[in-house]
């Protein structure tokens, strides 16, 4: 059997090395336009931020490691140009000399490519650059060193724009962030966001939402946005998405799907039997919706390279679809996601409930222990989990790893209150913070508390809900949400009686656990009562300006 693969990288190596452990007889041919085929594009931010200070370490392996090692034909600097199907056979463009490579089975692992909208003045910036592989990163680091920049602007708050935002500032440079949503980093829900927002404003980067950059000026120098502010730049970054490469796909009239990505059934298998297509390039079936998506991202690269290896060898495997696990560091705070976010949530008419809380990372006796904020999304009937999002400076990967699991094994809050996590208390808490998540949810789907979220507390009280702080009053003094009235917690059941029964109440803490205490007493005192969920903190995370009121 011939295999062609038109792609290195994550995904097209993971098939190569995988098909040549199953097949120590076929013939398996890489093809890479670029002259790496296998290096960490993960690793460029840093390498850019001289983290990672020998490019050599990003450089996984070489086309004559994997000579030596798996016989794998690798053909760097070699663009596949044109699939003719019915010969099967690929017209390959090496350094300009064109030659045609016939093959049993074909795998497109193309990837995907920087987003670049229009913009006026933007062919003329010479200070203008998108990052994609290691020449990239290499092109970026020779204008550092060379011009010496003092300012940055970084156009995309995603990821990418941000692990940017933080390598840039760590050379030097002045850096200002803008972004054409209302929020960094899009895939989280906004209140998730701002903490990291927070984090960027801490360390004096200009963080510039709801805006989009449409016009360069003086060859890149000057940058304007929609609303007509001018920003000066030495150096911009571009870096607002990928977009499948599926030209080469398109060309040969293979079917296509959303933004233009391969189509692929649960085999990774095109609309032409003899192809099959992995990692950025292609439409998947999101694993919670079970809706289409494009979810560009290495480790289901990885996964779909070895799989496809699989299925070619004759096994029996079937691709169950993307929770879209990521998770990136922004100088001090990490922040996480897994499955669907609120708004995909909305736009696809699932029903759920929201629980957020912040506990801490390892028991908060031994010393250096870290707040996280937590957020789980789940069916609101069933308590099905559908999504998390985790903040924080540590034991954020831990946990969202966990999430990821349990929703992946299709589990339930009940389930989350039952695992059995390593404890020490250098490590975790008796209750771990993925018990705790349970346990709030299933307080909430069990409607043993009524909760209220961050967006929805302002407008309640402004029609006539009576707001409480629990909280002790020098915590109280020190700030709260306006309108707020202090009775702390341990004096709740003395003072009862000064709160009217024929008014919705709603009590808030500092995160939420305190506000819970004092819900159930109420309630089970005839009020109508809610609790804020994610308390104070969370809100005043949102709101940063906020301050008490008198009352």
């Amino acid at each position: 059997m011939k295999i062609v693969i038109v792609g290195g990288v994550a995904g097209g190596m993971s098939a190569a090395t995988r098909l040549r452990r199953l097949n120590e007889d076929a013939e398996i041919i890489v093809l890479e336009r670029g002259p790496y085929v296998s290096f960490a594009n993960c690793g460029l931010p840093y390498y850019i931020g001289g983290v990672i200070k020998d490019r050599s370490k990003l450089l996984v392996q070489t086309a004559e490691k994997l000579y030596d090692r798996f016989r794998l034909d690798v053909r760097t600097e070699s663009e596949a140009l044109k699939i003719d199907r019915q010969l099967q056979k690929v017209t390959i463009n090496h350094q300009g000399y064109l030659y045609d490579e016939r093959y049993d089975k074909l795998i497109l692992s193309t990837g995907a490519k920087p987003m670049v909208p229009p913009m006026k003045g933007s062919r003329e910036a010479d200070n203008l650059y998108t990052l994609r592989d290691v020449p990239d990163a290499e092109r970026i680091v020779r204008m550092i060193e060379k011009n010496r920049p003092e300012r940055a602007a970084i156009i995309g708050a995603g990821f990418i724009g941000l692990e940017m935002a933080e390598n840039l500032y760590r050379r030097g440079l002045k850096v200002t962030v803008i972004e054409r949503a209302g929020q960094v980093l899009p895939p989280l829900d906004i209140e998730m966001a701002a903490a990291v927002e927070q984090e960027l404003i801490s360390r004096d980067i200009q963080v510039l939402k709801g805006k989009t950059v449409t016009e360069f000026e003086n060859h890149g120098a000057t940058v304007i946005m929609d609303d007509g502010i001018k920003l000066e730049a030495d150096l911009t970054i571009l870096s607002v998405g990928v977009q499948p490469e599926s030209s080469l796909a398109d060309d040969a009239g293979l079917e296509l799907g959303m933004r233009h990505a391969i189509i692929v059934n649960d085999q990774l298998q095109t609309s032409d039997p003899n192809i099959y297509a992995i990692g950025d390039a292609i439409s998947i079936r999101h694993f919670v919706s079970g809706a289409a998506a494009v979810i560009p991202l290495a480790s289901p690269a990885n996964r779909q390279g070895r799989m496809v290896a699989d299925i070619l060898s004759g096994m029996e495997r079937h691709y169950a679809g993307t929770l879209g696990t990521s998770i990136v560091r922004v100088f001090d705070q990490a922040a996480a996601v897994t499955g669907l976010n609120e708004k995909q949530l909305r736009s696809s008419g699932i029903t759920y409930e929201t629980v957020h809380t912040s506990p801490y990372d390892h028991a908060t006796y031994y010393p250096g222990s870290k707040s996280m904020q937590l957020k789980l999304l789940f069916e609101s009937q069933t308590g099905q989990l559908l999504g998390a999002q985790a903040v924080g400076a540590q034991g954020v990967d831990k946990t969202i790893d966990v999430l990821s699991t349990a929703i992946k094994a299709k589990m339930t809050v009940h389930d989350l209150t039952e695992l059995e996590l390593a404890y020490a208390p250098p490590f975790n808490s008796a209750k771990s913070p993925v018990n705790l998540l349970g346990y709030a949810s299933q307080n909430v789907l069990e409607h043993e508390v009524d909760s209220i979220q961050w967006s929805e507390v302002d407008k309640e009280t402004h029609e006539g809900s009576l707001l409480i702080d629990v909280r002790t009053e020098s915590e109280y003094d020190q700030g709260t949400i306006p309108g707020a009235i202090n009775i702390p917690l341990d004096n709740l059941r003395e003072r009862i009686d000064e709160l009217p029964k024929h008014r919705e109440i709603i009590v808030t803490c500092q995160v939420g656990l305190r506000g819970y205490l004092a819900a159930r007493i109420l309630s089970q005192k005839g009020y109508k009562v809610k609790n804020l969920d994610g308390g104070y903190k969370l809100y005043s995370t949102v709101f940063p300006a906020t301050s008490k009121e008198g009352v």
